[in-house]
């Protein structure tokens, strides 16, 4: 039998390096986790480098490798997606940028990046949407809530550039810069100027907001400014259907995944309760992959809390949700007719708390695969795989040839 439908199921940053607190074990050998590794042992499997060995991979470029969309090809910037992903409409030539809330104190100096990882900031966006006003640069401008504390700003109108700066500091206990083009193109300095008039006018909408002033009461942190970052403009995707033949779903929490699904032309599934942190809801998740596959024939699911366990040095609380992970994807291994696809989109070490270029485990299960001898889903057992060690960008073309939709080369 040949399968003919994919699932493309990326655990964000779940490969790791040796950690002390665990025996010098990776979070991902030191899981329990009883269904990766029989995907692994009933499977093929190998290790990737999402982009290239030694090329640290960005969540976007990392996605848009393994969708086979050439990064140095398609990406001009995660703002377009990031924005993409929370509902709004990028028309070719818009530039996109992303936001966090974050807190600013009466000295002018960053006190939180996150505003204390606030959550529910749609009354806040809809306030900047409705009160910020840039006619006078004839830009118009979409401002949206994202998962958590993030956002994301839209901008259209006439000779606009995206080579700008950001008045992210990347640390606390500093002032947010002011945002500056990067080049001497007319289009560039009209951005950062719309970008600074945005940043002012928003700051003082949130400072005076009912929610704000809530928030102190109550003894938490203010989202009183928005750090801009990740300008790009808009491009043009060809889309999934007509490059791979395929109609297809995106399920995830994080709305630069949901923006690359969208982008491409992958319907987005909502699911309650799915956060992108350890607290989401897997088994939701997992019900509405299975749901999908009743009409769609190729389904990209995202799960991020393990990157956010890595992002905050946190082994112990990676390797718990890894195991959580593999409770929850048993029922993925009962589809019939589906090629099952595990990977990592890039590792993020607890030790770096950042994403690094190490490659991530690979694991294909499904009619037609070349069972090879691996019997652990780990960083170092699928090193041994039949796949071997492969580029993102091969990813497509091996999972298309294994469901009979590759063309042959040549005669």
């Amino acid at each position: 039998m040949t399968a003919k439908k994919i699932v493309l199921l990326i655990l964000d940053g779940i490969s790791d390096r040796p950690c002390p607190a665990l025996n010098g074990q990776t979070p991902l050998q030191a899981a329990d986790t009883p269904n990766l590794d029989r995907i692994a042992k009933q499977g093929i499997c190998g290790i990737m480098d999402t982009i290239a060995p030694g090329i640290r991979p960005g969540s976007d470029t990392a996605h848009l490798s393994l969708l086979g969309y050439p990064p140095h090809e398609y990406y001009t910037g995660r703002g377009p997606l990031e924005a993409e992903g929370t509902g709004i409409h990028m028309e070719h030539g818009m530039i996109g940028v992303r936001a966090n809330y974050a807190t600013i104190g009466p000295d002018g100096l960053i006190s939180d990046r996150r505003a204390g990882r606030i959550h529910d900031t749609a009354k806040l966006s809809r306030a900047i949407e409705e009160g910020v006003d840039l006619s006078a640069f004839h830009v118009t401008c979409t401002f949206r809530s994202g998962a958590g504390h993030r956002a994301a700003l839209a901008l259209k109108g006439d000779g606009l550039g995206s080579a700008v700066t950001s008045n992210d500091p990347k640390s606390t206990g500093l002032a947010p810069p002011l945002i500056e083009p990067l080049t001497g193109s007319p289009g560039d300095s009209q951005t950062s100027s719309v970008l600074n008039e945005f940043v002012r006018q928003s700051s003082e909408i949130l400072a005076d907001h009912h929610i704000n002033r809530e928030r102190k009461r109550e003894g938490l942190l203010p989202a009183n400014i928005v750090l801009l970052r990740g300008a790009g403009q808009m491009g043009h995707f060809e889309p999934f259907s007509t490059r791979y033949g395929m109609q297809g779903s995106v399920i995830s929490a994080a709305a630069l995944i949901t923006g690359i699904g969208r982008v491409v032309g992958l319907t987005p599934v909502q699911v309650p309760g799915i956060t992108g942190s350890v607290t989401t809801n897997l088994s939701g998740k997992v019900t509405a992959i299975c749901r999908e596959l009743k009409s769609q024939e190729f389904v990209l699911a995202n799960i991020k809390g393990s990157d956010e366990a890595g992002h905050d040095g946190d082994p112990i609380q990676k390797r718990d949700f890894i195991s959580r992970i593999d409770t929850a994807i048993a029922p993925l291994l009962a589809l019939e007719g589906t090629l099952l696809v595990v990977c990592g989109d890039h590792s993020t070490p607890c030790s770096i708390r950042d994403h690094s270029a190490d490659p991530v485990p690979l694991a294909i299960l499904g009619d037609g695969v070349r069972i090879d001898r691996v019997a652990h889903f780990n960083e170092i057992a699928c090193a041994e795989g039949g796949l071997t060690r492969i580029s993102g960008g091969s990813l497509m073309p091996i999972l298309t040839d294994l469901v009979d939709r590759a063309h042959k080369y040549g005669a």
